[in-house]
């Protein structure tokens, strides 16, 4: 099955021959090598590249390893790095004239002083460079560094919901109800029963992406590491901090974890894309305020998957697919919160009202509010009172599950549907 990927390839085309190394990140099995070496590589061809200036090399590939004398099972066996030295010796056997060669590198976090090899290539002419990785602790901030602004992220997603859509092949109702529970790890749209894509997801989150966490970081592995994933599974869309998550543990998991270890394991969850973090933002004061927070899973399967698919609550799951729709588009995505002195039974009283997202890319800057049901115009104008003051001009949507006709209101607030919301039609919506 071919997933086309049109939004990443096109990051990458507009980033080609600019100087920097592409350094595409994302959670594991999220198709960052797929987009890589079948997408772009396919592209490149098409562009008249001939195959000999693409090299591509994999080392997580027991074949390519082969080609420099690696022994992939000793590597693991030894916890090892690939030789620097005998992979540079390969490349520079690869590279016969003087033309541009594109250096297609996968999992170069595997690569012995990979920070250095780079660097090195990219003082040579003629070399446009792309790597892969899993882990931003090993990449994007240090790699980024490293390069003193000659590094470039490109961070891959799983599917959003129109490039699942566009691969389903049933209805659009259809395919967001498959996507709500399962998600978006593209090789789940290669099975064919609920049974095998829930057995799947249930061991990658264990087997794959908590080990990971465990093995990068050095961590002792303790089901506190796996409790505290799912406790944040359970609150997605939830305001928390690591004091609330503390006194939960002692509480409720009668276990002394300590708020300073919460903080660490969260920033390990964020750091091999689990989650994402999105900060509190005061609108009228213009100003970030560090807890609490609120953290959504980068794949709302692998979410589903931490609980046994037993809290499949429409309304958080609705939430979390437009935070990830919304960095799909590009945007920074901020949770805000508008301060409002108000005269209320004589007396003047603070209230603060929620914003579920603030997305802002460059200059733009939209205001959303997701809503499960808006039953009757009480509730929307409930939905949109935070939307009253907040005091100026940026775009206002409020977007609903049921299906609407899109239309804007006396105060210029649009409400939109969700399906045709994550259609992802930028001429209706951002």
């Amino acid at each position: 099955m071919v997933i086309k990927r049109n939004k990443y390839l096109n990051d990458l085309i507009i980033r080609m021959n600019n100087g920097l190394v592409k350094v595409i990140t994302g959670i594991r099995r999220c198709g960052k090598s797929y987009l890589m070496n079948n997408i772009f590589y396919d592209y490149l061809l098409g562009q008249g590249i001939d195959r000999s200036h693409i090299i591509k090399f994999a080392f997580d590939s027991a074949d390519d390893l082969e080609l420099i004398g690696e022994d992939f099972i000793e590597l693991e066996k030894n916890g090892q790095k690939v030789d620097p030295g005998k992979f540079m010796a390969y490349i520079r056997s690869r590279i016969t004239d003087p033309g541009k060669y594109y250096l297609l590198l996968d999992e170069i976090q595997n690569l012995g002083s990979f920070e250095s090899v780079l660097n090195g290539y990219l003082r040579k002419d003629g070399l446009d460079l792309y790597v892969t990785g899993s882990n931003s602790k090993f990449l994007s901030s240090d790699i980024l560094t490293e390069f003193e602004g000659r590094g470039d992220e490109i961070h891959v997603l799983p599917l959003s919901f129109s490039e699942f859509y566009a691969a389903f092949g049933g209805t659009r109702e259809e395919a967001y109800e498959e996507y709500s529970v399962f998600g978006g790890l593209p090789l789940l749209l290669s099975m064919k029963t609920d049974e095998q894509k829930s057995k799947h997801l249930i061991s990658q989150a264990e087997k794959v992406y908590i080990r990971d966490v465990i093995k990068r970081n050095g961590l002792r592995d303790t089901s506190d590491i796996r409790e505290l994933l799912d406790v944040l599974a359970s609150g997605i869309a939830s305001f928390t901090n690591p004091t609330k998550l503390e006194a939960t543990f002692k509480s409720v998991k009668r276990s002394n974890i300590s708020r300073a270890t919460i903080e660490k394991y969260i920033d390990c969850f964020i750091d091999a894309f689990l989650v994402s973090k999105a900060k509190k933002y005061d609108v009228r004061g213009r100003r970030y305020i560090q807890t609490p927070f609120k953290l959504y899973f980068e794949d709302i399967g692998i979410r589903n998957a931490r609980l046994g698919f037993r809290q499949v609550e429409p309304t958080h799951i609705m939430d979390n697919i437009v935070y990830n729709e919304l960095r799909y588009r590009g945007y920074e995505v901020d949770v805000g919160i508008v301060e409002s002195r108000e005269r209320e039974n004589g007396k003047d009283v603070k209230k603060f009202y929620e914003i579920d997202f603030i997305a802002t890319l460059g200059s733009k800057k939209y205001y959303i509010q997701s809503a499960y049901d808006i039953p009757t115009e009480e509730k929307r104008k409930q939905e949109t009172r935070s939307f009253d003051r907040t005091d100026d001009s940026f775009g206002k949507i409020l977007v609903v599950r049921d299906p609407v006709v899109p239309r804007y209101d006396d105060k210029g607030y649009l409400m939109i549907g969700l399906l045709d919301f994550l259609a992802n039609d930028k001429s209706t919506v951002l």
